[in-house]
């Protein structure tokens, strides 16, 4: 799962490949349900699968990872809580929405907090005690500009509880693409990345902690369309170009 893809690209870059991407016919949906496959699967590799995690996440795509990540671990046996960071209402995408109403009916597996502002986290960290692993999907490769709160307090909590955290896609409060910490930033010990290494992690490896890239079902050939490197293969002459 790690590995395959070396080379880094920005987060802009990654942002074209997959608009490219559904583009050719891969659905956003897709896409996210690899993603956060990915993330859970990295979480029973590096950790025992039957644990209590919290997931925080935020109102956008990551998000939604992280909600797809809930639900594969929930399935096998792990206790999962999901902190949303903002209002449900402002889930921003049709499928972090799908994937958000998907773990809401799981009432039996999946406990749902939401976290509107600082003083929703009094209660919080009662259960952040009990806790064996995070997962931060809260912000991603999407942060732009310093952290504004809740996220800066949600951040220092994390921080402070001393959990093991699995940041998706990028730790909440780096910028990906140039390694600039945005004030507050969460401290992972695993960072799963998609596609292909981000090129600001080489300076925020105190942050990423050991970066796993997870291979999310996108061709090389969208990628090097995303980027303006495409060129079509050239037909064979001669051959059987048909069917049987």
């Amino acid at each position: 799962m790690s590995g395959v893809k070396r080379e880094a690209i920005t987060a802009e870059e990654m942002a074209e490949i997959d608009k490219k991407a559904v583009e050719f016919g891969i659905p956003r949906l897709l896409l996210m349900e690899n993603a956060g496959g990915a993330v859970a699967r990295t979480i029973m590799e590096k950790f025992d699968h039957k644990l209590k995690i919290i997931v925080f996440a935020g109102t956008g795509n990551n998000g939604g990872d992280g909600f797809v990540a809930a639900r594969h671990l929930a399935n096998k046996g792990a206790k999962v809580d999901v902190f949303l960071i903002g209002d449900p209402r402002s889930i921003r995408t049709e499928e972090a929405r799908l994937n958000w109403n998907l773990i809401r009916r799981m009432e039996r597996s999946i406990k749902i907090y939401v976290v509107r502002s600082p003083s929703n986290l009094k209660k919080a960290k009662h259960y952040l005690k009990r806790a064996d692993v995070f997962i931060d999907a809260m912000l991603g490769t999407g942060l732009r500009g310093p952290l504004r709160e809740p996220f800066s307090s949600v951040v220092r909590l994390i921080n402070e509880s001393g959990v093991p955290v699995v940041s998706v896609d990028a730790p909440t409060g780096l910028n990906p693409s140039t390694g600039e910490v945005q004030g507050f930033i969460v401290k992972a010990v695993y960072t799963v990345t998609f596609h292909k290494m981000k090129k600001g992690f080489s300076k925020a490896k105190k942050y990423t902690g050991d970066v796993v890239v997870a291979d999310i079902g996108i061709p090389k050939e969208i990628e090097a369309a995303a980027t303006g490197k495409y060129r079509r293969p050239r037909r064979r002459t001669g051959g059987h170009q048909g069917g049987p």
